[in-house]
């Protein structure tokens, strides 16, 4: 196994550089994900590591060699596509042991590496069908078995679940960080899904317009995100935010007056008379009269616009003052309906506040 080190790697494209000084250590046995929307260079960095884009500047270490002018071939690392790459007219067999053959592995080492990987990923029973004979799940279970067999010291997938539907997505996340558990192969992950990218990372780089802007555990990015872009990308809803003034230590608005508590107070003397971003996650909004949240200073008027029931729990689409918006998670029997005037409850503990110009987390600065 390996460590994957980037030193102020850069990419560039003629005048468009798409990837700016990232410098990352990624442990032994490290699970790291890469996130961002499109466009923000996480494929880009994935396919330096891979040896399929030469570095424009920087220097690339895997275990203790520099590689930025090794070929792929002679990296040691295995990757995954989001497309599978299967041969169509080779069988399940023949599509994993390939890349063995090619460099004139022992057949008997062959046949054990094939049967040992089609057993852990249970396709054991689907080694004599062609790639058209299987299930879009089955097909990526090969190309992982197709890495597996290699036995790299670095695994690189790029997007491997986005031709998924949502059940099977679910469950070959499950069964890809169950693969990781228990191979214990570094494994460097791109996705655009940020639920992919909590639930499967040890560690996660999120990214915009090819710079890293946090790396963090997924709960510290969720509780703890250092800019506005991170605390608005990683959450599923979303994390809402409004624009208030901060007054003799309030935020302040036609629609709240909200009295932050803990160090986030002393922190807002240095804005005072100043517009600013206010961060609340829909999970930290409750519906007054009907929330645990302690009612005081943290009511925000709002009027709702959708109600969307979801079994264990119903979202709150609801406008602030006309022309903001923001989403509520409140109980599964909340008695609302489109058009309601409704007063929300904020937990203060959870609040957070944006520089308007830095767009910069007051709390962790």
């Amino acid at each position: 196994m390996a460590e994957v080190v980037l030193e102020s790697i850069y990419k560039r494209f003629g005048n468009v550089t798409a990837v700016k000084d990232f410098s990352l250590n990624i442990a032994d046995e490290e699970f790291m994900v890469f996130v961002g929307p499109s466009g923000c260079g996480k494929t880009t960095t994935l396919r330096m590591i891979a040896g399929l884009e030469e570095i424009s500047d920087g220097v690339l270490k895997i275990g203790d060699r520099v590689v930025n002018d090794v070929p792929p071939k002679d990296r040691d690392i295995a990757m995954v596509f989001q497309n599978y790459a299967l041969y169509p007219h080779m069988n399940v067999h023949q599509n994993m042991s390939f890349g063995l053959r090619l460099r004139k592995t022992p057949k008997a080492d062959i046949e054990r590496r094939v049967g040992e990987a089609a057993k852990l990923l249970q396709i054991d029973h689907l080694l004599e069908r062609r790639p058209r004979e299987l299930s879009g799940g089955q097909r990526q279970r090969v190309a992982l078995g197709r890495a597996i067999v290699r036995e790299p010291k670095v695994f690189l997938m790029d997007e491997p679940l986005s031709n998924l539907d949502a059940k099977l997505r679910v469950e070959m996340r499950a069964s890809i960080s169950k693969l990781h558990r228990r191979l214990g192969v570094t494994t460097v992950y791109v996705t655009h899904d940020q639920v992919e990218a909590m639930t499967m990372g040890t560690r996660i780089v999120v990214m915009k317009d090819g710079l890293i802007q946090q790396v963090d555990s997924p709960i510290n990015l969720y509780d703890k995100p250092v800019n506005k872009f991170v605390a608005g990308f990683m959450g599923s809803p979303a994390m809402n935010f409004l624009l208030g003034n901060v007054q003799n230590g309030h935020l302040k608005s036609p629609q709240f007056d909200l009295a932050p508590s803990g160090d986030l107070a002393p922190k807002l003397k240095a804005l005072e008379g100043k517009k600013v971003y206010v961060g609340i996650r829909p999970e930290n909004l409750g519906l007054r009269g009907m929330s645990a949240i302690e009612e005081g200073d943290n009511i925000i008027k709002a009027q709702v616009e959708v109600v969307e029931p979801l079994g264990a729990e119903t979202h709150i689409l609801a406008s602030v003052g006309g022309d903001q918006t923001l989403v509520a998670r409140v109980d599964s029997h909340a008695q609302v309906a489109a058009g309601d005037q409704i007063d929300l409850l904020a937990d203060l503990g959870f609040l957070h506040v944006f520089d308007m110009e830095s767009e910069a987390n007051l709390r962790y600065t």
